[in-house]
Order: structure tokens, then C-alpha cells, then sequence
């Protein structure tokens, strides 16, 4: 009935102050996330991360600090799992590998207006700050992100 997770690149980006980038999924009012995607075949978490990124915010001025080697787990909820299509496939959840960036380009070159736009607005926030507004199936994986990333961020932002 359902392959077990899906791979996937999920993206940490980082501003001089130790901000994190936030999205708002289109067609929401409260479903921010970091910018995340599908690894495709024959790409490393980070090839993907950077692809991602460039095609849901137009970044592509950041400097990877470091990429996790190991997956990150949530599953989706049992309403959802079943509507969600990927390569044709129904997955359980998703695989999250995580890549942190720091953004050396400027705020102004993000634009969500992309070919297949997925957000719809923007907005930094701490780390922790990220983790507390992120759906709660996502938190287990996020939390990966907090504990593994916090202690990376230009400014220590508790």
C-alpha cells in the first residue's frame, strides 16, 4: 500500500544574525516550513538542497556549513498519506536530509514567484522560534534540525 519514506532535502538557511528563513505554503494562512524538496536519482542531499532552494525562493547565493548524513523521520498524518502522490508512489512519510546555508547573497533576491510557486510569503525567525510554528507532524524531523544546527548559527539565538 505505501513504500516506506521518501528522500528528501530539507533547507536550513541562515542570515548573518543567525535567523532562519521560514516559508508559508501557498493556499495557507499558518503552515510555515523550511523549503524542503525531493531528492532526485543520482543526486547527494546537498545537489538537491541547493536545486530546491533555487527553485522555490530563487537563492542560489548561500554557502552550505554542513549537511547531515543521516535522515531525520516524520511521517504524514493518516488524513493526508493517502492523497499525497510522488513518482507515482504513496509514501508513509518522508526521509529528511538536512543542509545548513548561509545566505551570502542579499534578502531582496528571494522571490517566491517561481514557475511553480509553492509559498506564499516569507518571514526569519530563531531556530527555535522556526521549530514552535512548523506543523506538528514535521516537529520530530525539525527537531534534528534544531539540535544539530543551533549550535552552527553565526549568533547563538535562544
Amino acid at each position: 500500500m505505501f513504500a516506506e519514506y521518501r528522500p528528501n532535502a530539507g533547507i536550513v538557511v541562515s542570515d548573518s544574525q543567525g535567523r532562519v528563513l521560514l516559508c508559508l505554503r501557498k493556499g495557507t494562512t499558518d503552515s510555515w516550513q523550511f523549503p524542503q524538496g525531493g531528492i532526485e536519482e543520482g543526486e547527494t542531499p546537498r545537489q538537491a538542497a541547493i536545486r530546491e532552494l533555487r527553485e522555490e525562493t530563487s537563492l542560489s547565493e548561500v554557502t552550505p556549513i554542513k549537511t547531515l548524513d543521516f535522515p531525520a523521520y516524520y511521517d504524514f498524518p493518516a488524513d493526508v498519506a493517502p492523497k499525497l502522490l510522488y513518482e507515482g508512489k504513496k509514501y508513509k512519510g518522508q526521509a529528511m536530509y538536512w543542509t545548513l546555508f548561509l545566505l551570502i547573497g542579499k534578502e531582496s533576491q528571494i522571490n517566491l514567484n517561481t514557475p511553480e510557486p509553492e509559498f506564499s510569503a516569507y518571514r526569519w525567525a530563531t531556530l527555535p522560534e522556526a521549530y514552535d510554528l512548523i506543523v506538528d507532524f514535521k516537529k520530530t524531523a525539525y527537531a534534528v534540525a534544531l539540535k544539530e544546527f543551533l549550535p552552527l548559527l553565526p549568533i547563538k539565538n535562544i
